[in-house]
């Protein structure tokens, strides 16, 4: 095996960014465990602030001789916007005697502001103006509404309308603010559905196609070889090309076995993939590559998952490949332990005995190695040994 096609000599993938990784979100969820949350805070000042506007109105307005009970009511009504984000018809009823028999205009405004932003359209919206209204046209006590003129009746009714209809305006503006955010959200959303739906769909048709290509091109040539093999099974009657002919044979109905295998994933639009071959396929694969094995499997964990086992799979077929392609004559020597926190697989090889033999190699075999270690969560290393050969270690994590 060699390292041609990477740009350096030793790959180390997933360890040390996943870390890292943790590590920064454990800091940034620390941070954000000390510091206060500013909107957390946001309401409770809202409240302190407009139940002192209320109580501010109220000391400033009312008159020096008034009876107890107008201040009592008028008081009452400031505190009872303490709970105006949880019972905000409540909170109304309560500030109406004080807006009545004393000064807590304000305070009524408050609490109908915040029905109408809560209730809309609600009876209880309606139901609360109207008592605002009354509150703001009749005078306490009867006398003095009373004697007042005409004149200053319809001045009361138009400023009872003001009153009583500024809070409900508002309410419904900012309820209506919320339902169109809520809105644009749910759009927003919607949108990124579709992006997703039509970037799968693309992916789809790419798959589709590379699909065809595959079956279209490597079957074929995988079926003349098969058809080679048997041509010179028949010409030639000596022992050894018979071997040779059945072994190249084995190799292309595997190799097409495989290739259907990729093409049936490919043309898959589900997210579950089809049956590989795993870690109880290392034997044969073993015996059916021509490079010496030493095979060591131990403590492999029962239940591995699926994804982890064609890993370690595709990992050793990949370095036995490397093998045959760049160290001919050479053995390799495949340990399989299963630890703790996962599956370790190592691959050594001597170096090659023989001259290469030229065969395409792209460079890519070891970097699709890493990165499947990387989608895993796992690591993958390579490096040159002292005698000249080349060592693969690869570790896959396993939940138990």
């Amino acid at each position: 095996m060699t390292t041609e096609g990477l740009s350096m000599p030793h790959i180390a993938v997933g360890s040390t960014s996943a870390r890292s990784g943790e590590r920064q979100r454990r800091t940034a969820g620390t941070r954000r465990a000390a510091l206060p949350h500013r909107g957390t805070l946001r309401p409770y000042a809202l409240d302190i602030t407009v139940i002192l506007l209320a109580g501010l109105d109220v000391w400033m307005v009312g008159p020096e001789q008034v009876p107890s009970y107008s201040i009592v009511l008028s008081v009452l009504a400031c505190l009872a916007l303490a709970g105006r984000r949880w019972f905000p018809f409540a909170v109304l009823l309560l500030t109406v005697p004080g807006f009545l028999a004393g000064w807590a205009q304000i305070a009524a405004m408050f609490a109908l502001g915040m029905l109408a932003t809560r209730k809309q359209f609600h009876w209880q919206v309606w139901v609360g103006a109207g008592l605002i209204w009354v509150c703001r046209f009749f005078q306490w006590p009867l006398e003095e509404f009373m004697d007042l003129s005409w004149q200053m009746h319809v001045r009361n009714a138009i400023y009872g309308v003001v009153v009583a209809g500024m809070p409900v305006a508002i309410g419904l503006l900012i309820g209506a603010r919320s339902e169109l955010s809520a809105r644009l959200a749910e759009l927003a959303a919607s949108r990124d559905r579709e992006r997703i739906l039509h970037a799968q769909a693309v992916r789809a048709d790419e798959r589709a196609k590379l699909a065809r290509d595959m079956h279209d091109v490597v079957s074929h040539d995988i079926t003349l070889i098969a058809m080679q093999a048997n041509a010179l099974s028949v010409s030639n009657t000596s022992a050894e090309a018979q071997r040779t002919a059945d072994t190249i044979r084995q190799l292309s109905k595997h190799t097409l076995e495989e290739l259907r295998s990729l093409v049936g994933l490919l043309r898959s639009s589900g997210q579950t993939e089809p049956s590989q071959p795993g870690i109880t396929e290392l034997d044969q694969l073993v015996r059916n590559t021509n490079v010496p094995v030493q095979l060591t499997v131990e403590s492999v964990p029962d239940g591995l998952p699926n994804d982890v086992s064609a890993a370690a799979y595709r990992t050793v077929q990949e370095c036995l490949t490397n093998v045959h392609k760049h160290a001919p004559g050479a053995g390799a020597t495949v340990r399989v332990r299963g630890e703790d926190d996962g599956l370790r697989i190592e691959v050594h090889n001597a170096p090659g005995t023989t001259a290469t033999a030229g065969l395409p190699s792209g460079g890519h075999g070891l970097t699709g190695m890493a990165e499947r270690a990387r989608m895993l969560g796992g690591t993958f290393e390579t490096a040159p040994t002292e005698d000249g050969g080349f060592r693969v270690r690869a570790s896959y994590p396993v939940d138990t």
